[in-house]
């Protein structure tokens, strides 16, 4: 991701110090969220007293919103509480069970696995349903083709409390298939 007006690349360490090391990157697959058009998607500026906020722009789904964040922010609270975003959701609030996890410049429509959990019931409660599917999608960028196995090892650091899990890998099994 290029800093377009230094011409350098920016680091998630230098975007998190930019922002006063908050924690607004959690949960990221990747740190993407900086890349930009000639709006630019991230630009802070320190902002209050004692400079605990800072204004940033955020590029969500093709649109860009300038907002003005705590420090201590996580994206996942900023997408939900300041954007009105609710699509991200926050489970243990640690960044444990991977339900904030979100996709950083990815696509607008469905993903080919989001779709397959659909067609395989995979979501039941909704609890764990993100951070399953994210869970799954860095699987499958990871490896394309899991067995069962090692989609079972990709979906296991995820609390599911419906017990769904046997059709959440069936549904990344079914993604990994239709990719063939």
């Amino acid at each position: 991701m290029e800093d377009e007006k230094k011409g350098t690349r920016l680091s998630r360490r230098s975007f998190l110090k930019g922002i006063g090391g908050g924690a607004i990157g959690t949960a990221a697959i990747s740190t993407g969220l900086v890349k930009s058009d000639s709006a630019g998607a991230y630009s802070p500026e320190t902002s209050g007293a004692g400079g605990n906020r800072a204004t940033i722009t955020l590029k969500v789904n093709g649109k860009a919103y300038r907002v003005e964040v705590e420090h201590r922010s996580t994206l996942a609270e900023v997408l939900r509480d300041e954007l009105g975003l609710t699509g991200t959701k926050i489970g243990c609030d640690r960044g444990e069970c991977g339900a904030c996890t979100v996709i950083i410049n990815g696509r607008n429509k469905l993903d080919p696995l989001q779709e397959a959990f659909i067609e395989h019931d995979g979501p039941q409660c909704g609890f764990c349903t993100s951070g399953q599917i994210m869970s799954g999608k860095a699987l499958l960028m990871k490896n394309p083709k899991p067995n069962e196995a090692q989609a079972r090892r990709g979906l296991s650091g995820n609390l599911c409390r419906c017990g769904n899990y046997n059709r959440e890998v069936a549904a990344v099994l079914a993604a990994a298939a239709k990719s063939s």
